[in-house]
């Protein structure tokens, strides 16, 4: 596990607003990705989070990721309560050559269950973009009261991948937002899911056992979790040589050739 190279499907830019973390600044961020034998990383941004113009915020992530090209896959931001949507997605694809999106439903003040979802799914098969619903961002027990969010309700998303299915899902840092059952129904209907917030001895192990090993995938949540926390949820999940070659690489290739 150690040598093994990684696919980091969960990883973000820029300052998280209500602390400082040691690696939030790009060159930082990229110096351990390599460190850990991370040859991609998925990055979104966390200025997406928060503003509203979220055409600077993807102008500025492609631009750092630009640098670093052999190494950050930047996933555009959307804000989906926002009118102009669809032309920040248009922008990620023509201008900026992004492979998919990351949502915040929860921080943006939508849920799963509005029409612009369904809309969003819809043009990203189309386009054939990668759709990454964040579930959370920070445990409830640790917000800063001015900014308590809840979970993002994940129930929504089984009717849109039945009615798209050609799409390209993954939800990040689900884990305290899923219901008994949940997961493998969402695995089932075709969604994928990364480990940061996987929790408990064995946690990974018994996720896989329900889920399948080709439905999740490695993500650190750099740079507000430990890099570490994530190889050790594999390592002593004791999976197997296969399975951890899914996770760790070969189910973010498929997932992402296939958009």
């Amino acid at each position: 596990m150690a040598d093994r190279p990684l696919i980091d499907t969960n990883v973000y830019l820029f300052r998280w607003p209500f602390r400082r973390v040691t690696v939030d600044e790009p060159a930082a961020l990229v110096r351990l990705l390599e460190e850990q034998g991370v040859v991609q990383a998925w990055a979104g941004s966390l200025e997406g989070v928060f503003d509203r113009d979220v055409s600077g915020v993807n102008q500025r992530l492609a631009a750092v990721c630009a640098a670093y090209p052999h190494l950050l896959a930047p996933m555009g931001s959307l804000n989906l309560a926002l009118p102009d949507w669809q032309d920040d997605l248009r922008r990620c694809h023509e201008l900026y050559g992004m492979r998919g999106v990351r949502l915040h439903p929860n921080y943006h003040g939508y849920t799963l269950d509005a029409p612009a979802v369904r809309a969003l799914w819809e043009a990203a098969a189309q386009l054939s973009l990668v759709v990454q619903v964040v579930a959370l961002l920070e445990d409830e027990r640790t917000q800063a009261p001015a900014c308590a969010v809840p979970h993002v309700a994940l129930a929504p998303l089984l009717d849109h991948m039945r009615a798209v299915p050609q799409a390209r899902v993954q939800v990040l840092n689900a884990q305290r937002a899923l219901r008994p059952g949940e997961a493998e129904e969402l695995a089932a209907a075709g969604v994928a899911f990364d480990l940061a917030t996987v929790e408990g001895a064995g946690g990974v192990g018994s996720l896989v056992e329900r889920i399948g090993p080709q439905r999740l995938l490695f993500g650190s949540f750099q740079p507000l979790f430990y890099f570490e926390s994530a190889r050790l949820k594999l390592r002593e999940s004791s999976l197997g040589a296969w399975a951890e070659e899914q996770i760790c690489v070969e189910n973010a290739r498929r997932l992402l050739a296939a958009a």
